[in-house]
């Protein structure tokens, strides 16, 4: 997830109030409805401490986004989820940050919040519901391939399309590029193997302005719609090393009047598989990382660890599952986002006159906003029931009796096919469960490099100090 966009939400001192609204609703009903939501709103804020301006601002904001649901907080939504301008409208909510009586940012949100408002007073701002409802949203290059060329375009999950743009035959290579009788008959192989040619140069044309327009866009994935044929031609002339991963459907095209309504599903669902896989290969590295190798560890699991490495800059990617356990942990911190500590008796190492008391994911984004590391949202473990319940059945369906075995041959083996079917479906949804699982208690990190101890210092350190300065 791109965090520079919150980088102003930790440039000036808190407190701060943090907004969730669901507008999907509220969108639709009448003016006094937005009143009453806003008095709503202000009333939870002041009941928590709020100063009367920032509760104001707030509901001025709210008040805005009544009249006027496309706000410039947009376009800090689509750079945080990585979508680019869309030019769409949000139908998920708002999410509000205001200060000593100013809104510092308000982006949009693509998925609405769980409750119709949640409200927030305290010294950092609340970023973590954030990752879960304005998700990062790859963007996605869809090529309609003919013989000629392709058009492109740019696409989000959330539906924000885009046209890209498009690349034709080079220096009028365009004819020809259908295959039919020659009008002598002796020049059939010499116009076939034009055609051939034709096709061949425009593929090449092709996949050159596919890879330029993936390094002006930023693009992750690519979908390939058009004929077999011509989607592998150009296929096969994209670099080795493109940095993007590049998928194929057969569904759409180029022509006019195609129906792409199977492609729109094929492009869902590839865009949904690249985040997965993203998420899973961060964590497959997560993983890897906490064995140690050697005597030192690549990753770090736990609020401790966590602190002690934000401290020293050494979050390279930031795991993070709002619903876990250690995320609602209390920290003391200071105004620097390295200012980090487990108990307020550990600050005056730190040099923080004035600590204060906040949640360890908060205080954690904010260190990897200011230091350039990376978030990745991890969803929750599944529930590992293990009581037999839903399991899988066939060793125990046969008859004990033998009775119309013979009769039942048939169907009996038609039904062990479609459970071998199910089967190598639930083994593949255990092995995508077990990737995706997060750290334990939901706050974990890939270390920019390990914790190492400098030769001389006796293997103490802040943390070592801190554990005899009771």
């Amino acid at each position: 997830m791109n965090l520079a966009p919150l980088a102003p939400l930790y440039e000036r001192p808190g407190p701060w109030a943090s907004v969730y609204v669901d507008t999907s609703a509220a969108d639709q009903a009448p003016s006094g409805r937005h009143a009453l939501l806003s008095r709503q709103v202000c009333a939870d804020l002041a009941a928590q401490g709020a100063d009367e301006a920032t509760c104001k601002a707030v509901g001025d904001a709210l008040d805005a986004y009544a009249s006027d649901p496309r706000l410039p907080g947009d376009a800090v939504a689509e750079d945080v989820q990585g979508g680019g301008a869309s030019g769409r409208v949000s139908t998920g909510g708002r999410a509000i940050f205001a200060a000593h009586g100013e809104v510092v940012l308000e982006p949009a949100l693509t998925i609405a919040p769980p409750t119709e408002t949640a409200t927030s007073w305290g010294p950092l701002p609340h970023v973590a519901p954030l990752l879960q409802l304005a998700p990062p949203e790859p963007l996605c290059l869809v090529a309609y391939i003919d013989r000629v060329g392709a058009d492109f375009e740019l696409r989000t999950p959330s539906g924000g399309n885009r046209p890209a743009g498009s690349v034709d035959g080079e220096d009028g290579d365009d004819f020809p590029v259908h295959v039919t009788t020659a009008p002598e008959q002796g020049d059939d192989r010499h116009f076939q193997m034009t055609v051939e040619n034709t096709w061949e140069a425009n593929a090449r044309n092709t996949a050159e302005a596919l890879t330029a327009k993936l390094a002006e866009t930023g693009a992750g994935l690519v979908v390939l719609a058009g004929d077999d044929r011509e989607r592998r031609t150009v296929r096969v002339h994209l670099p080795r090393q493109l940095n993007a991963t590049v998928v194929e459907t057969p569904h759409g095209g180029r022509a006019r009047g195609a129906d792409n309504r199977l492609l729109d599903e094929d492009v869902m669902e590839a865009m949904r598989l690249f985040a997965v896989d993203r998420t899973s290969d961060a964590l497959d590295r997560f993983r890897a990382g906490s064995t140690i190798s050697g005597v030192r560890p690549d990753a770090a699991e736990g609020v401790p660890a966590l602190v002690e490495a934000a401290r020293e800059h050494r979050i390279g990617t930031l795991f993070v599952q709002p619903q876990g356990s250690d995320a609602n942990r209390e920290v003391w911190a200071g105004a620097a986002p390295d200012q980090l500590a487990t108990r307020r008796t550990d600050t005056r190492y730190l040099g923080v006159p004035e600590p204060f008391a906040t949640r360890a994911d908060d205080a954690l984004i904010r260190s990897a906003t200011m230091t350039g590391a990376d978030v990745v949202l991890v969803e929750p473990a599944p529930d590992e029931r293990g009581d037999g319940i839903g399991s899988r059945a066939g060793n125990g369906s046969a008859n004990g009796n033998g009775a119309g075995q013979e009769a039942g041959s048939a169907s009996g083996s038609a039904l062990s096919d479609q459970a071998a079917i199910d089967e190598d479906g639930t083994l593949a949804e255990d092995e995508r469960a077990r990737r995706l699982r997060g750290p334990i208690g939901g706050l974990g990190a890939l270390l920019r490099w390990p914790h190492t101890t400098e030769p001389g210092d006796g293997g103490t350190g802040l943390t070592e100090d801190r554990s005899t300065a009771r």
